[in-house]
């Protein structure tokens, strides 16, 4: 339900640096998403990347019989991924419809098809939708307005929410960013919802992005076996997983 008294949604619009596109909001120069124009559906930016990390702890042949959730389009570089790679049906949530036109516009985001939804609503309102409860995979969270100095969504209870639309081996995969933004606090809100035994945290990227991983059943799979699904997601969908493994550590009781 739209709320008359809201501020008006900022205006969108793309740069370009290279072989990148980027997209914004407003007039501020912060990007909210990024795409390489000579392969647009590969993932141009370290921690969107990250947010794949979720493949160490599933079999890498059921991945394209399970779904994806993002919540906070950006420039659609995650459900490109998921829908055009990984074969998952896929949905996403924006607020903002300028984007969602923007990322079929200028970012090669597919029309909506049989498996692959963008719905134009409030993420903290279609995360309580009943009908999605228990049904998500893979839930990716990045939720920033035109200022990106903190996650617009970041509390116990939104993520309690989260893990509600989570099957049972299911992984939110979230982005931790901002001048504002407190990794302790949001550690601590995700604790709460989750459980500490059910996070993972990576290291930040050279940005100051850090992902974190939510298990909705805390597991800790072995050395051996994530090193040889990293080997797996490389040689399949040519994401440097090796590389995550040194980085991402489950977070200590």
């Amino acid at each position: 339900m739209s709320d008359r008294h809201a501020p008006p949604l900022p205006s969108v619009s793309f740069s370009e640096e290279g072989r990148l596109r980027h997209l914004h909001l407003g007039d501020t120069p912060w990007i909210q998403g990024s795409m390489r124009l000579d392969r647009p559906y590969d993932l141009a930016l370290e921690y969107v990347q990250r947010m794949m990390a979720w493949l160490l702890f599933v079999e890498p042949d059921s991945v394209a019989a399970r779904r994806a959730l993002q919540l906070g389009l950006g420039a659609g570089a995650i459900t490109k991924f998921c829908h055009r790679r990984l074969g998952m049906d896929t949905l996403a949530v924006e607020i903002n419809p300028q984007v969602v036109v923007a990322c079929r516009t200028w970012f090669r985001l597919s029309s909506d098809g049989a498996r692959l939804r963008v719905l134009v609503g409030d993420a903290a309102e279609w995360v309580r939708h009943v009908p999605w409860q228990g049904t998500v995979d893979a839930l990716a969270v990045d939720l920033y307005d035109h200022d990106a100095g903190a996650p617009t969504l970041d509390d116990a209870a939104f993520y309690s929410d989260c893990r509600a639309l989570l099957t049972d081996d299911g992984t939110l995969c979230v982005n931790l960013f901002g001048r504002r933004a407190s990794l302790e606090r949001s550690l601590a809100a995700l604790a709460q919802a989750f459980g500490r035994e059910a996070l993972w945290c990576f290291k930040p990227t050279a940005e100051g992005n850090t992902v974190v991983l939510a298990q909705r059943s805390p597991f800790r799979p072995a050395r051996e076996v994530l090193a040889n699904r990293a080997d797996v997601i490389w040689r399949r969908w040519r994401l440097p997983a090796s590389h995550w493994l040194r980085s991402l550590q489950p977070l200590q009781p």
